[in-house]
């Protein structure tokens, strides 16, 4: 008798985090790598101002060592998938080498047949960076989609941030056409700068999942969320409700989304001014007043995705409430994103990733911010496991309200890495 996951064998469920059920299937070999490179990077800046007044934005070259580990294995009931990866960044010249940063980050996904009819999931994401987070798109070897766990993506300045997130879920087959599923996670974002506003976060989630054929999936699902902010006095409480739809197209093609509503109430601290009487009294011009805002948007993602034997081509996009960036506190945020990795090749590897985000703030500050951010890496296998590598990544901050924010930071590389085996480098 075939486990009750062998059964469903249908599309994958985005509200649930599922990352293409077609990426389930074939197993890919833990490959560690180490590369060395010459960098050019822009817009090192810190938390602070030069000495006219205006944001530091220091460029510098410089060169980055990396490593890491990708691949995933599968048991008769358990399956795992991990990447890794860490980097070494120093920067020459004279005052530069304030901004040397080791970053790493880490995706691992667990999913267990605990018996015939119930299933345990485990996602993590951690790690820290400096300057962009790659760790945003789908990854051939991850059995999650971690656009769906919460991790930062628009952070503005270049300092220290440091995010984890874990969520767990627990899928109960009740036949092959009913599942339920009851989720709940945990995320923490923290900053080096004492300016900048952390987060801890916590959810749950419930649904139901209804096959309607061997290729569809129709449910509903509700989602639970709390933000509590460090720094400053502020939290947001979050109820959401959707629908949810999930089609496979052909073997390798999915379509995954969901929409609804989401009730998102925020509490804050706000400076208002005084009567004039009571200035003239007290001396004073103003106040600390708690401001109390409910806000009702819509909350919807879809993906569409094309599974390879080495690789994932993905499209996406998006509105929902996040917790900002450090800056911005709760957040309307709408994204839309692509990529595609591939290692199918015979000496090439290929990684490209695109974001467009706009955001909304709802908490301290009023005001709309975004970026657009594009990423690129390729290696060519040189032989004896080498390969020749680089990558670029740029990142546009945008704001109609904010003259500061509306700057282009980008930073290339290009050197040589080493990988065990015949397979194709994998540096994204």
């Amino acid at each position: 008798v075939l486990p009750a996951f062998g059964q469903y064998a249908g599309p994958a469920i985005l509200s649930r985090g599922d990352a293409p059920a077609a990426m389930e299937a074939p197993q890919i070999k833990f490959q560690p790598f180490l590369s060395v490179s010459a960098s050019y990077s822009t817009g090192l800046s810190g938390v602070t101002v030069d000495s006219q007044g205006n944001l530091a934005n220091a460029s510098a070259y410089g060169a980055v060592i990396s490593g890491g580990i990708s691949g995933s294995h599968s048991w008769r009931h358990t399956h795992a998938g991990l990447d890794y990866h860490a980097s070494y960044n120093l920067y020459s010249g004279a005052g530069n080498s304030v901004y040397n940063s080791f970053s790493q980050g880490l995706s691992f996904g667990l999913s267990h047949q605990v018996t015939r009819h119930i299933k345990f999931s485990l996602r993590e994401t951690l790690g820290w960076f400096s300057f962009s987070n790659p760790n945003v798109g789908l990854t051939p070897t991850v059995p999650f989609d971690p656009s769906q766990s919460g991790i930062p993506t628009s952070d503005f300045y270049y300092t220290r941030t440091i995010y984890s997130t874990t969520q767990a879920d627990l899928v109960i087959q009740k036949s092959t056409r009913l599942s339920f599923d009851l989720g709940g996670g945990l995320f923490i974002n923290r900053y080096s700068s004492s300016a900048l506003y952390g987060v801890t976060g916590e959810d749950a989630t419930g649904d139901f999942q209804y096959r309607l054929s061997r290729r569809a999936t129709v449910g509903a699902n509700y989602s639970y969320t709390h933000y509590s902010f460090t720094g400053i006095l502020s939290s947001s409480d979050l109820h959401g409700g959707s629908l949810t739809y999930a089609l496979r197209i052909s073997r390798t093609v999915e379509f995954s989304g969901y929409g609804g509503f989401m009730r998102a109430e925020t509490k804050f601290i706000q400076n208002v001014p005084v009567d004039p009487n009571v200035a003239a009294l007290l001396g004073i011009t103003s106040t600390s007043a708690l401001v109390h805002r409910i806000n009702w948007v819509p909350s919807f993602s879809g993906r569409l995705s094309k599974t390879f034997a080495r690789g994932v081509a993905y499209a996406a996009g998006g509105e929902t409430v996040m917790p900002g960036n450090g800056l911005f506190l709760t957040s309307r945020t709408a994204s839309v994103m692509g990529g595609y990795g591939y290692t199918g090749l015979r000496r090439w590897s290929l990684g490209v990733n695109c974001t467009y985000i706009t955001a909304l703030s709802i908490g301290n500050v009023n005001g709309g911010y975004g970026n657009i951010s594009g990423s690129f890496s390729m290696s060519r296998s040189l032989g004896h496991s080498l390969s020749f590598v680089t990558s670029y990544i740029a990142n546009q901050y945008r704001s109609p309200n904010f003259t500061g924010y509306n700057r282009l930071i980008y930073s290339a590389s290009v050197g040589i890495g080493w990988s065990p085996g015949n397979v194709p480098l994998r540096i994204w």
